[in-house]
C-alpha cells in the first residue's frame, strides 16, 4: 500500500505550515507561539478536545473515532528548536539569530498536524487518537514533564508512538528496532580541588591539572575494562578548564562531559565506576573531587509488540524492502524514552534523504518526506484502532 492519496494532496499545505514554524524557532519550554499555532490548527480541524499547558507548554488534541471504543493511542511530535545560527540559505530560514530548527522538529510537528487533519476528517477508527505536541526535547525533558503532569492517565493513553527524521536514510524509507534504540545521556561535571603554587616548584603543590588528566585517561577504562565488551558505553570528556598563567599551577581544575549507555544496568555500573575512578585518583594524590552527575534522559527502549505494529505499518506504506527493522542503536538521546517508560510503544526513524546532519547549521527538513510521515501516522492509528 503506497502513501495515501489524501496525504499527497496535503503535502504542499503541510509544507507551508512546516516552513512557517521553521522560520520562527523557539527553544525548550518557550514554545508559546508554536504551541498556539498547533492549537489553532487543531481547532480548525475540528479536533474534539484540545488541552494546552501540559508539561508547561505542551499541547494534546483528542480525536474520537466512529466506533464506541474507549482505547486511546498516542502519537507524539516535538516542537522545540536549537540554539544555533542557521546557514541553510533557504527562503524560510530562521528569522531569529541564534535559534534554528536544526533537528527537524518543525517537520515532525507539521506531519503530525497533517495526520490530525486527516484523522479528524475521516475518523475511520474505533477509539481515540491523542496527538501529542511536546516542548523541550532538546535537553529540557519536556516528555518527562508531560508524563508527570498525568497526560497518560488524563487521556487514557494505552500505547504511544514517536517518529524522528534521519538524514542519510532515503526519503520513503523507515528504520527501527526492538529494544534499545537510543542511549541514556548522563552528564557530569567534576572539579578537582588541589593546592596551587609556582610552576617551578610542583612538589609544593597538589596539581589538579595532572590529576585531572589522569582521571580523564582512566575514565576510558569504563568502556574497555569495566563493561562487557559487547555492551555499548561511551564516555566523552568535552570540556577541561584550568589555570590562568604559564608559570602558575592553579588551585583547581574542572572538566565535564557525558556517559552514554544502552542498558539500564550498564548505566548504573558506569556511574558507580565513574565515581570510584574520580574519587580514587583524587584521593591518591591528596586532592578532593566534587562530582556532579546528572542522570539525564533514560535509554529509549522500544517494546516488542508495538515495534512489530510500527514495522508492519511502515512496510505497508513503503514496502518491506524499504523498512529496516534491525537498525543499529544510536548513542544519541531522546526524551520520548520517558513516554515509553510510562506506556508501551515504539520509536521509528523516517528518511530525510541526503541532507546535512542533525544539529548542523546547514540542516533543513526534507518536505518530500511529509506525505510518507502523514501516511505512517494515519495507517498506524487505523491499524491499532480498527473499526
Amino acid at each position: 500500500m503506497p502513501i495515501l492519496n489524501r496525504a499527497a494532496e496535503l503535502q504542499d499545505e503541510v509544507a507551508e505550515w512546516r516552513r512557517h514554524i521553521h522560520a520562527r524557532p523557539e527553544l525548550l519550554f518557550a514554545v508559546e507561539n508554536t504551541a498556539a499555532f498547533v492549537a489553532e490548527k487543531l481547532k480548525e480541524f475540528g479536533v474534539d478536545e484540545i488541552v494546552t499547558g501540559i508539561g508547561r507548554t505542551g499541547v494534546v488534541g483528542l480525536i474520537k473515532g466512529k466506533g464506541a471504543g474507549r482505547r486511546t493511542v498516542g502519537l507524539r511530535a516535538d516542537m522545540d528548536a536549537l540554539p544555533l545560527t542557521e546557514i541553510s540559505g533557504k527562503p524560510w530560514a530562521s528569522k531569529t539569530p541564534g535559534k534554528m530548527h536544526a533537528c527537524g522538529h518543525d517537520g515532525h510537528t507539521a506531519m503530525l498536524l497533517g495526520a490530525a487533519k486527516y484523522l479528524a476528517e475521516t475518523r475511520n477508527f474505533n477509539g481515540n487518537i491523542a496527538v501529542i505536541f511536546q516542548p523541550a526535547e532538546e535537553g529540557g525533558g519536556g516528555g518527562n514533564l508531560m508524563v508527570k503532569d498525568g497526560m497518560m492517565e488524563r487521556f487514557g493513553i494505552e500505547e504511544v508512538y514517536g517518529m524522528h527524521n534521519l538524514p542519510g536514510l532515503p526519503v520513503g524509507q523507515f528504520a527501527t528496532r526492538k529494544g534499545a534504540i537510543m542511549a541514556a545521556t548522563d552528564e557530569f561535571t567534576v572539579t578537582i580541588k588541589g593546592r596551587g603554587g609556582h610552576a617551578a616548584q610542583p612538589h609544593r603543590t597538589i596539581d589538579p591539572i595532572a590529576i585531572g588528566a589522569q582521571i580523564v585517561a582512566n575514565l576510558q577504562m569504563i568502556a574497555s575494562r569495566t563493561a562487557d565488551p559487547i555492551s555499548s558505553v561511551v564516555v566523552s570528556v568535552t570540556k577541561f578548564n584550568a589555570g590562568f598563567a604559564h608559570n602558575v599551577i592553579p588551585n583547581d581544575a574542572t572538566f565535564a562531559g557525558t556517559v552514554r549507555t544502552l542498558d539500564p544496568e550498564v548505566r548504573t555500573l558506569a556511574e558507580t565506576r565513574f565515581r570510584q575512578i574520580v574519587e580514587g585518583i583524587s584521593a591518591a594524590h591528596g586532592a578532593e573531587a566534587e562530582i556532579g552527575f546528572n542522570r539525564n534522559y533514560p535509554v529509549t527502549i522500544n517494546h516488542p509488540d508495538e515495534t512489530e505494529h510500527a514495522v508492519a505499518t511502515a512496510s505497508a506504506i513503503a514496502g518491506e524492502g524499504n523498512v529496516n527493522a534491525e537498525i543499529d542503536p544510536m548513542m544519541g538521546g531522546e526524551d520520548f524514552s520517558y513516554m515509553l517508560n510510562a506506556r508501551p510503544g515504539a520509536f521509528i526513524f523516517i528518511g530525510n534523504g541526503d541532507s546535512a546532519g542533525l544539529h548542523n547549521p546547514a540542516y533543513d527538513f526534507n518536505d518530500e518526506a511529509i506525505a510518507h510521515g502523514i501516511s505512517y501516522w494515519v495507517r498506524l492509528a487505523e491499524q491499532r484502532l480498527g473499526l
